[in-house]
Order: C-alpha cells, then structure tokens, then sequence
C-alpha cells in the first residue's frame, strides 16, 4: 500500500508546512491551526507547489459537487418532513434562476395549508439550497435536538417542511402561509474551499416577504468543523426565545 498515491482531497489544510526552511516551524503550524486559509504553503518560483495546486483543484471540485448534490430524500423521509418544491424543474434551472427558486405555486401553496399545521409558533424548515451535502451531513443530528428543546419549552411546534429547490427566501412564503411566528430555516451554504458541508440556520420573527433581508437572524457555519450540529442546536433554541420575548429579529434585535 505505500506505493499507492494518496488522496489529496482528503489532506487537512492545515496540517502541512510547504515553506522549505521556515524559521519557526512550530509557530507556523500553530498559526495554521487558527483558519482555513492557505498560509505556509512556500512557492516554486513564483507559482504554488504541486501539492498546494492539486488541494486547491480538489477543494474546488468538493465545491462543485456540493452545488450540483441532491439531498438524501430517503434522510427526510425518515424524520417525518412534508415534502415540497419551488417551481423550480431541475438542477440546472436552479442554478440559472435564483428566482424561481424563492417561490411556489398557487397549487403547491394550497397543498402547504391543506397539510401542515396552522399558527404555530414554531416553523422548522429544511432546504437543499447550494449544497445537499451540507444537509445530509447536520439535519439527522440537530433536528432531534431542535423538536425535541423547543416542544419541551412549550412551543407549538409545526409540521416540519423539506423544500427541494430552495433559496432562503422560502421562509417567507411559508410563514406567510401558516401564520407562523418564528420561522427556522436550515440551508444548505454556498460551498468554498474549506467545506461542502456547512450549513446556515436563517430565523425571523413573522417572516414575511414584505420585509427586507434584514430581517433574518442568522447562525452559520454549522457542521463538524465549524459549529457542531448539537451546539447549533442549543443557540436556535436559546435565540427562538429571544425573538419570542422581544417580538422582532435581525437588524431590529440588538442581542
């Protein structure tokens, strides 16, 4: 097996030190310990070294494959989500037409009300937005932790709603729909060269698309890496009572 090439993507970025003869090495390793970015990688000449270049292709092809991922539906259904779609068609179209993506249809708003529970105070979401990955990695261990603290808080916590196609804006149209009062979003992030695996948890008080962007409380960089799923899940616990209490979220909430 020592003669096999190595897999480059799934070399840490942080564990290596391509300067040839740094001075400090020790302190090099320890400032590469604190980011992602791509620091005390030397250079051949005046360009990077293989070994940066072939990480840097394969980071960015982890990125690409994030995007164009589906979600494990088999995932949603077992925890129990009602299933819908933007009008959105495809993947491609997705990618092209962000807008299309931030609406349903008439039938598919009917079809939210007909089936999901109405004026809750809670409205948990989930959307594949730019990275199935990031969903199939978090939602089983947050979403637990999310029904279970909120129902023990006492909150009316509404049929659970996976929307395929998504962006963030969904959350509008939804809350709109049931008369929720806060509505939780997870999402899958836009990808970079660190992870395909983040997600983001967008949160407002009565959601609504009348309101601008700012209304969005927002809690990202969820995943193993980052902001582990089950601390992910405490905070939008702790931050749906803060926006119970004060009635407001976003750039209104000064926290």
């Amino acid at each position: 097996m020592d003669d096999m090439v190595k897999d480059i993507s799934t070399q840490e970025i942080k564990d290596t030190v391509l300067i040839d003869t740094p001075q400090n090495p020790a302190f090099c390793r320890q400032l590469k310990k604190t980011t992602n970015a791509r620091i005390c990688i030397g250079r051949a000449g005046s360009r990077f070294k293989t070994e940066t270049l072939l990480k840097f292709r394969a980071d960015h092809a982890i990125a690409m494959d994030a995007v164009w991922s589906d979600v494990d539906e088999g995932l949603i259904d077992r925890l129990g989500f009602f299933k819908v779609q933007t009008q959105v068609n495809n993947k491609e179209e997705y990618i092209r037409r962000p807008d299309l993506g931030r609406i349903f249809s008439k039938e598919t708003t009917e079809q939210i009300k007909a089936n999901c529970i109405m004026s809750p105070d809670v409205q948990l979401i989930v959307a594949d937005g730019l990275s199935g990955y990031a969903i199939d990695a978090n939602l089983e261990d947050i979403f637990g932790i999310l029904t279970d603290g909120l129902t023990a808080k006492g909150y009316k916590v509404g049929t659970p709603i996976f929307v395929k196609y998504s962006r963030v804006a969904t959350m509008d149209k939804i809350s709109e729909a049931l008369n929720a009062k806060v509505t939780i979003q997870l999402i899958g992030e836009r990808p970079g060269l660190a992870t395909g695996e983040s997600m983001s948890c967008y949160m407002a008080y009565e959601s609504s698309s009348k309101k601008p962007e700012s209304q969005r409380t927002v809690v990202s960089n969820i995943y193993r890496k980052g902001i582990p799923p089950v601390e992910a899940g405490a905070q939008i616990i702790h931050l749906t009572d803060v926006l119970m209490r004060e009635k407001k979220s976003g750039t209104e909430l000064k926290l």
